[in-house]
């Protein structure tokens, strides 16, 4: 039997030091964000954690909007089968006469 590969994430140690760098960075972010001047536009960006409120309310409306929008786009789980199964019929149904029209002596059958 062959031995399977083992790939980056598949040790859980691995996935811990990821984390750990991700919340090191996160807290960096966040020191940073006290110390670093930065240029706005607007009162309100000079607000402390505005940037991350501000991202989580446009994934919220994101979601939202995508959910509403699932209502006209969605399809039926069997859209793609009924169509196959239509093409299918089709071209059994040329198959049909071109065996009737051949004398079914056809080499690709």
């Amino acid at each position: 039997m062959k031995p399977q590969k083992k790939y980056l994430f598949d040790d859980p140690k691995n996935i811990k030091h990821v984390l750990h760098i991700f919340y090191g960075c996160c807290a960096l972010l966040l020191v940073l964000d006290f110390v670093i001047h930065r240029h706005i536009s607007h009162g309100w960006e000079n607000l402390w954690g505005f940037y991350p409120l501000y991202g989580f309310v446009g994934c919220v409306i994101l979601v939202f909007v995508a959910t509403w929008m699932r209502t006209f786009l969605k399809r039926d789980e069997d859209y793609y089968e009924k169509q196959d199964t239509k093409n299918r019929h089709e071209k059994n149904k040329k198959k049909e006469e071109f065996k009737i029209k051949t004398g079914d002596h056809h080499v690709d059958d």
